[in-house]
């Protein structure tokens, strides 16, 4: 939300510095994210004075000016300009040397950045020059900050303007922005009414409500009709018809206010709207009201099919579950988000018929997201807008047209209310409210707190009864009066003290905390970088990653209000994220990487959406480009195991979105724990992928990670190796003869595969696997390995190779 400091002041006699208005606003609740000030690019420019004109002995169009900025910066200044359009006795704004405007050259923004231009004075063709006369654009203003702004030349002072006066406050840059960041439970204070209202309850000042008055006009035209078929979506709707409208120019004061929060100015009728949203808060819409069939305006929801063209000349296929306004034959405007094309308002609109309205918040986004279409109408309502102010809102809009004297305010209109309007009451006990805040605050200042901000209180003994201003719907018991109480009166008047079940602890780390960052140390140092990603994505992952209608990983936890059908459902599984980190990477260039991440998964319990999802946490593993392959994916995983001493198992995996023959099924203690493999070259495809991908997923709640050190006595004697030649069928797994190779023997500490062979003396179906292993005496064995007692071991290797695997030595 940003607030200009000068229309705070329309409303609230400011009389402290915007640095310390800000600080104010913080200690009752409102974060100034951005303090600026609209004329930093431009310093040094003044009011000058045209005195003289010669013509440059050098050009035929410059013109050297004899200029009077004033007794403090100099009476006979020598500019030179190549203006066309100075004269004697013109006032304009002077840059003196030193100065600094606005960069109005787009070519000079790569020398000049920050968009500031530096004045000195030079020589233009041999004349000097003590500074430069300037035009709208160099000090970074249009015509509605100023009239004549956008003229191709120098910008034209009035005459009144004072020689040697700061520019800045000539022309309305001599001003502070504040944008607030306003908490989702206060969308009362998302407009300058608002601010304005807590700026005097926190400054201790009368505020100002701007004029409300207007006087309705007897017509003779007939009335418009308002119908409002759902009331659900549409607690009230208020309707004015406004005749002999006319085209023209807003108020230089409008226009200006228009224009500092970055809105042009367009016409009276479309700025009075686009005003009032900005001071009141509330949305406004203009028909032209001869353009509304059967003279009805009906609130209801589309039908299914229905089309409608909204005024940036877009084509909408309407559900039920958008919100229209139509008139009696068909849709005139998307409620809360756009009006029609076929209602705007035209240059040669007469009459017109102004809708203030509230609709449902959820209603005016779910809309907005589905078609894709927002406003700065819809934002709002998004935010929630109150029915109290909707009446508000119409009658400084009808206020403002009599202002302006752009129309004249009849007496036809509509107020269709289905919410309840009378004022809530409320009763809470003192005791109560200054137990919640630790502190007693005396009855008289709460009371005086409270008539501030318009709650009306009264206390009598310890209860306090207060009226709820009907734009406050966020207060709803005693610890919200509570916290309007000591926000106003100060946080620093609340004592710091300990809570009565409290202890003091150590603080760190826990243990499942340690074990986390110990693995994800463990897997930066293999060159991975940490990822983080939303914890939904959309149901299309499921299509792309091949995976079954009965899929486990289907049964999904939706989300009730999504942001969009892309972040709809919570993670199953985190390999579709992964996939698309590293389908972003490669298309922008990043062709070799590795990531993981580490978060929870969400499995539904059961079909109850009020029960909570059992979360189990997953790290995933993605390594993409490069001369990595499916042994660096495996590696990653072992040296896991390594380190938190597990013993994993490796089988062929049967995942649909992994190659079928490059890709396993990590095991332990005879439970899948997750899989390892390259991304299915079909999936690859689909992506447009010229790299391969590798993913990896472990279930961490399987695993018992201990990163405990462990200890054990080192052997007397030296390891032995041992190679093997083995024939195998081709149907086994390397993983299936080293789980038997180790098993065989308590003295194989390790068993590597160095070579595979097929063909030539090997019968067909079969093949040659050569492996190293490793015999290791622990600390118990007195005496080295004799060449008898391996070949001992060797054949009791085989034998069990043979009778459980059918291998025989080559």
């Amino acid at each position: 939300m940003k607030a200009p400091l000068s229309w705070l002041k329309d409303y609230v006699d400011i009389d402290i510095s915007a640095q310390e208005l800000a600080e104010k606003l913080f200690s009752c609740g409102f974060e100034v994210e951005e303090l600026s000030y609209l004329g930093e690019k431009v310093n040094r420019v003044v009011v000058g004075e045209v005195k003289a004109l010669t013509p440059h002995p050098d050009s035929d169009h410059m013109q050297i000016c004899v200029v009077d900025c004033g007794e403090e910066y100099g009476r006979e200044l020598q500019i030179v300009t190549g203006a066309p359009n100075v004269y004697v006795g013109m006032k304009t704004p002077c840059a003196l040397d030193g100065s600094t405007v606005v960069e109005s050259n787009p070519a000079m923004l790569e020398k000049n950045p920050d968009g500031i231009k530096k004045i000195k004075k030079g020589k233009l063709r041999g004349v000097e020059s003590f500074g430069m006369l300037c035009s709208g654009e160099e000090l970074g203003i249009n015509d509605d900050f100023y009239p004549g702004a956008e003229v191709n030349g120098l910008l034209d002072l009035a005459k009144d303007a004072p020689v040697g006066e700061d520019i800045k406050k000539i022309v309305g840059l001599d001003d502070w922005i504040f944008d607030i960041s306003i908490t989702a439970n206060r969308p009362d204070c998302q407009c300058i009414f608002g601010i304005a209202r807590e700026v005097a309850a926190v400054m201790k000042k009368p505020f100002k409500a701007p004029d409300f008055s207007y006087t309705a006009h007897k017509t003779s035209a007939a009335p418009v009709k308002v119908e409002v078929l759902a009331p659900d979506l549409c607690p009230r709707y208020v309707g004015h018809y406004v005749e002999n409208v006319t085209e023209g120019v807003s108020p230089a004061w409008m226009r200006k206010r228009l224009a500092v929060s970055g809105i042009r100015s367009i016409s009276p009728i479309v700025d009075i709207t686009n005003f009032v949203l900005l001071e009141m808060g509330q949305p406004m819409h203009a028909f032209d009201a001869d353009d509304i069939g059967e003279r009805k305006i009906i609130v209801r929801r589309a039908e299914k099919g229905e089309k409608i063209v909204t005024l940036d000349e877009k084509e909408f296929t309407l559900t039920p579950d958008n919100l229209v306004i139509c008139d009696g034959k068909k849709p005139v405007a998307l409620a809360g988000i756009m009006g029609g094309l076929n209602s705007e308002i035209k240059p040669i609109t007469k009459n017109v018929f102004f809708e203030s309205a509230k609709f449902a918040r959820d209603n005016v986004r779910k809309t907005s997201r589905a078609l894709g279409q927002s406003s700065d109408s819809s934002s709002r309502f998004e935010k929630g807008v109150d029915a109290y102010t909707n009446a508000l809102g119409m009658d400084r809009a009808l206020h403002l047209i009599e202002e302006l004297g752009c129309g004249t305010v009849t007496d036809l209109c509509e107020d269709v209310c289905a919410a309840d309007l009378t004022p809530r009451k409320m009763t809470a006990s003192v005791a109560k409210i200054n137990a919640l805040l630790g502190i007693v605050v005396p009855n008289e200042e709460i009371v005086s707190i409270l008539e501030r901000l318009n709650f009306k209180p009264v206390i009598d003994g310890d209860t306090l009864t207060v009226e709820i201003p009907g734009y406050r719907d966020d207060v709803d018991g005693y610890p919200d009066l509570a916290e309007e109480v000591i926000r106003m009166y100060g946080y620093d008047h609340i004592t710091p003290t300990f809570l009565q079940a409290a202890q003091v602890t150590g603080g760190g780390l826990t243990d499942a905390q340690k074990k986390e960052l110990h693995l994800k140390n463990l897997l930066r140092v293999q060159g991975f970088s940490e990822a983080y990603n939303y914890s939904f994505y959309s149901p299309k992952d499921f299509d792309l990653m091949k995976l079954p209608e009965d899929a486990v990983e289907r049964n999904a936890v939706r989300i009730l209000n999504p942001i969009s059908e892309e972040l709809s459902v919570m993670r199953t599984f985190l390999a579709p994220s992964m996939l698309m980190n590293a389908v972003r990477n490669i298309r922008r260039g990043n062709d070799e990487g590795r990531e993981f991440e580490i978060a929870n998964t969400y499995l539904p319990r059961n079909t109850a959406a009020s029960e909570q999802p059992e979360e189990r946490k997953h790290v995933v593993l993605g390594i993409w480009g490069g001369k990595n392959d499916f042994f660096d994916m495996k590696g990653a995983v072992e040296r896991l195991a390594e380190v938190f001493h597990l013993s994993f198992t490796y089988k062929r995996a049967e995942k649909t979105y992994l190659h079928p023959g490059v890709s396993a099924d990590v095991i332990l203690d005879g439970k899948t724990v997750g899989c390892i493999g390259e991304l299915d070259p079909g999936i690859a495809a689909s992506l447009g992928l010229d790299k391969k991908v590798y993913l990896g997923e472990l279930d961490l709640n399987a695993l018992d990670l201990d990163d405990g050190v462990r200890y054990k006595n080192l052997p007397k004697f030296p390891a032995v190796k041992r190679d093997l030649a083995l024939i195998a069928d081709e149907k086994l797994t390397c993983a299936e003869i080293e789980d038997v190779l180790m098993h065989s023997c308590k003295y194989v500490t390790e068993a590597k595969l160095f070579d595979v062979y097929r063909g030539g003396q090997v019968p067909e179906g079969k093949k040659s696997m050569a492996f190293t292993l490793t015999f290791t005496p622990d600390a118990n064995v007195e005496k080295a390995f004799t060449p008898e007692t391996l070949d001992g071991y060797v054949k009791k290797i085989l034998g069990n190779l043979k009778f459980k695997l059918g291998i025989e030595l080559r």
